[in-house]
């Protein structure tokens, strides 16, 4: 039998580093193995990821026998060191992404440190960039020890390889081999190669390092949490920020595409675009944790959007619509699993949930930080128009189910957040707005939940109207204040959901079952997030020793840098794309509520 997952590592063997316009996955033995540049959302450089032999990758290689590695972050920062630990030596790389900021001089780069801690080692350097999802043909241009890489397009893509050791090409890709002694470094740079003035190595080597880590510690002083799990909180919170554009204050879902949620079940989506939902849900955290830069960023970029025809449930990081679904049937996939797909059809689905998570950061970024505009109350008015028109329709949810609309309860909830934020907000602020008319639509939505979601036989809310079973996430019922966390009812739902869902602190958003609810072959593996909504709401229904205990069981199965993916498989393997804001958002909400409550003991 061929073993399809030979030259693939585990989805958790790799580290994130970024500008906040692109990021990189570096692995634990030092390759970039998954870039898109120049911007989050452009076409892969290197995605070795979900093409061993095709997808490009930029390797560095100490040559020493038997080596084990280990890889952190310099404390508070998105600084990746990994070390290569051998009898013959010790090799030490460094990789960052130097950040753009107002006044500084730009770049959209790559550096890469390489130094021998102990002995005499010597090393290989491959850059194999593979351009347009390596659709793109490329040459290389050797130039006083410069690289160019350009392609063959009618608009080439230009990058420059630039180093302090001698660089040769070798079989169309960048190489280098040499030698350094013990403390002696190198460095070797990937830049954008049409800018009018390119850098020099010099200024990589005297500038940019420094600055990358008083960029990231500065940023993560600014965080208001003194609770009990600092550097989780942290990690988490640079990780929604490299995730965040500096330019367009707009936030992906993950950085990476077709990472697939089953092996082999055609679970594979592309991630590298701005949910409504997923943001707003992520500047929900940046609130909490006092960065509130982010959410008046991404708050301007909603309001942007307000002249369009309505708004949409998903953008290109820059804004834009043009997210048509392929194939890329050149590409083999993640161990094998395909379609390796770029694009997202789900745009067009009806999902009218996302009024509800937007408006209710709305109102917390109101209450806690800055008050809104009436100009902005406007567009919030317009929003609550579509809800209304709206919240009684089936639609396809928050899980995206391609097959068949129901009226789910999370979407409904969704709009009762949406009525009741939005009424909160005017009376607040004493904008003018229909009282009678929102209050009784207000009213009406939480009495179709309360009376039409409760199965009496199941105990629990459901899935749908008439479902038999449930969903995860039910939970965010008390999360946003539905329900009292004490309610005998949402106390039986939430027994019901671990009963049904739950292995120890791992949750299933739903079951498929053998008739396949979703339309998709395969069983996933448990959903992260889904975790951490139980374990804040075990907090906040008083079972607080439980939620701490499950908060430390689950943050164990983050990766060796505290990173997490979509889900889990069945082994405890990471699947889907990586790292998932998402999770990490959930994780920071989670801590908060525990602190809160161990607080008050």
């Amino acid at each position: 039998m061929q073993d399809t997952n030979k030259g693939y590592k585990p989805i958790e063997d790799y580290g994130l580093i970024g500008n906040m316009k692109t990021v990189a996955l570096v692995s634990i033995e030092g390759s970039i193995d998954f870039m898109c540049y120049p911007d989050f959302d452009s076409p892969s450089v290197f995605a070795k990821l979900l093409d061993h032999q095709k997808g490009g990758s930029f390797s560095i290689i100490p040559q020493i026998k038997d080596f084990k590695t280990k890889q952190l972050y310099l404390p508070a920062t998105a600084v990746l060191l990994t070390r290569f630990f051998s009898e013959e030596g010790i090799a030490e790389l460094t990789d960052y992404m130097p950040i753009n900021l107002p006044g500084s001089q730009k770049t959209n780069t790559i550096v890469r440190m390489i130094k021998t801690v102990r002995g005499s080692i010597t090393y290989r350097v491959k850059c194999d960039p593979a351009f347009n999802y390596a659709r793109a043909k490329h040459k290389c241009d050797l130039k006083e020890n410069e690289i160019r890489f350009t392609t063959q397009e009618q608009e080439p893509t230009i990058m420059r390889l630039i180093s302090d050791i001698p660089l040769q090409i070798l079989d169309n890709c960048g190489y280098a081999e040499f030698t350094l002694e013990q403390s002696e470094v190198a460095f070797i740079v990937l830049e954008c190669g049409q800018d009018e003035k390119p850098n020099a190595i010099d200024f990589y080597k005297n500038n940019t390092y420094q600055q990358t880590i008083d960029f990231w510690r500065a940023w993560t002083k600014k965080s208001t949490y003194k609770g009990r799990w600092s550097e989780t909180i942290n990690r988490s919170a640079i990780t929604l920020k490299l995730l965040t554009s500096i330019e367009q204050g707009s936030t992906v879902a993950a950085p990476t595409f077709s990472l697939p949620e089953t092996l082999g079940a055609g679970r594979n989506w592309d991630y590298r675009y701005t949910w409504i939902r997923d943001a707003a849900f992520t500047m929900y955290a940046f609130l909490r944790l006092g960065y509130t830069d982010e959410a008046t960023a991404f708050l301007k970029w909603i309001h942007d959007r307000s002249s369009e025809d309505k708004l949409y449930l998903m953008y290109t990081i820059n804004g834009k619509h043009n997210l048509a679904e392929k194939e890329l049937e050149h590409f083999e996939g993640y161990k094998n699993s395909l379609p390796v797909r770029i694009g997202n059809a789900a745009q067009d689905q009806l999902q009218i949930d996302i009024y509800g998570e937007l408006i209710d950061t709305v109102y917390i970024y109101n209450k806690q930080h800055s008050a809104i505009t009436f100009e902005f109350w406007e567009t919030i008015v317009t929003q609550i128009e579509q809800v209304i028109e709206n919240w009684q329709k089936a639609d396809h949810g928050i899980w995206e189910i391609r097959n068949i609309e129901k009226e789910f309860l999370h979407s409904r909830l969704m709009c009762w957040v949406a009525m009741d934020r939005a009424i909160k907000i005017a009376e607040n602020r004493s904008f003018p707005y229909p009282e009678k008319e929102w209050k009784n639509i207000r009213n009406e939505i939480y009495k179709d939940i309360y009376h039409n979601f409760w199965n009496e036989k199941l105990g629990a809310w459901v899935q749908y109207k008439g479902a038999e079973q449930v969903d995860a996430s039910v939970l965010l019922m008390s999360l946003m204040h539905f329900i009292s966390p004490y309610e005998p009812r949402w106390l039986s739902t939430m027994k019901v959901v671990e009963r049904e869902l739950g292995l120890d602190v791992l949750l299933y958003r739903y079951r498929n079952g053998p008739d396949e609810f979703d339309g998709l072959q395969g069983d996933e593996g448990t959903f992260n997030m889904c975790s951490f909504w139980y374990i804040e709401s075990l907090a906040k229904s008083g079972e607080v020793t439980k939620a701490l205990d499950s908060f430390e069981k689950m943050i164990a199965y983050a990766n060796h840098l505290g990173l997490f993916s979509e889900q889990i498989s069945h082994k405890a393997e990471h699947l889907g794309n990586f790292p998932q804001a998402f999770t990490h958002l959930a994780l920071i909400s989670a801590a908060l509520e525990i602190d809160k409550q161990l607080d008050r003991m």
